[in-house]
């Protein structure tokens, strides 16, 4: 009789069951890096966090004339107009010069409106950068405004007012605010739609107009010898042909 082969039992199935997956933890979002340059933290500033268009390449500068335009006048001449100006409207120093931001447009109603105030017969020390123009870009403030430029006295509500020039490149004296939209607050023609409290660009280019030629009659005075003996100097022959309005 034949021996039957001895059966074998089945091996055991061994069922693993997966541990459960953890859900994988969201890295913590990483902040916007802010180039540590200045110059370029400064493009970063205007780009990004203000919306304004810059000039590629260096030194860094902003184009006028698509948010905003610029008065530009002597620093002693602006001093006075800062009252015509509203708390947020920025203003710019680079050496004797005040940069006087203003609505974008102004620059194509300029010379009308000195026209119109009587000026246009002067010869006032009155530049305005528009479409096509570049203005100085100052760096992004990151100390307090009176450190970074000279000792100032302190003008009531217009707040401080630079005695001298600002050695070295643009400044701000009234920044911009952060992620502000600040053309509400840039001086304009009266207009349907702004606001009542938007600063009047008729009262500013008055008060700069008779500010600038107040400041060139005391250059003028204050010329050479030559000019105060009544004989005529460099600066009494470029300037004599030129009406003196007074007011």
């Amino acid at each position: 009789m034949a021996r039957s082969a001895p059966v074998t039992p089945p091996e055991s199935t061994t069922h693993t069951v997966p541990l459960p997956r953890r859900s994988p933890r969201p890295e913590p979002a990483s902040p916007c890096r802010v180039p540590a340059d200045p110059e370029a933290r400064a493009r970063h500033w205007y780009e990004n966090d203000l919306g304004w268009a810059t000039v590629p390449g260096g030194p860094l500068r902003l184009r006028t004339g698509v948010r905003f335009d610029v008065l530009d006048v002597p620093a002693e001449a602006g001093a006075d107009a800062l009252r015509h100006l509203a708390p947020g409207s920025p203003v710019s120093l680079w050496g004797d010069r005040m940069g006087l931001l203003v609505a974008a447009g102004s620059a194509e109603e300029l010379p009308g409106l000195l026209d119109w105030l009587e000026w246009s017969a002067v010869g006032l020390d009155l530049r305005v950068l528009g479409a096509g123009d570049t203005l100085a870009a100052p760096l992004e403030p990151t100390a307090p405004i009176a450190s970074a430029v000279p000792p100032a006295r302190y003008d009531g509500a217009a707040g401080p007012v630079p005695d001298g020039s600002v050695p070295g490149g643009a400044v701000w004296l009234r920044p911009p605010g952060r992620g502000c939209e600040v053309e509400a607050s840039l001086p304009a023609l009266p207009a349907m739609g702004r606001e009542r409290s938007a600063p009047d660009l008729v009262r500013l280019v008055a008060t700069v107009a008779a500010q600038c030629h107040r400041v060139r009659l005391r250059r003028v005075c204050a010329g050479p010898p030559a000019c105060r003996r009544g004989r005529p100097s460099a600066l009494s022959r470029t300037t004599r042909d030129q009406p003196l309005a007074f007011s």
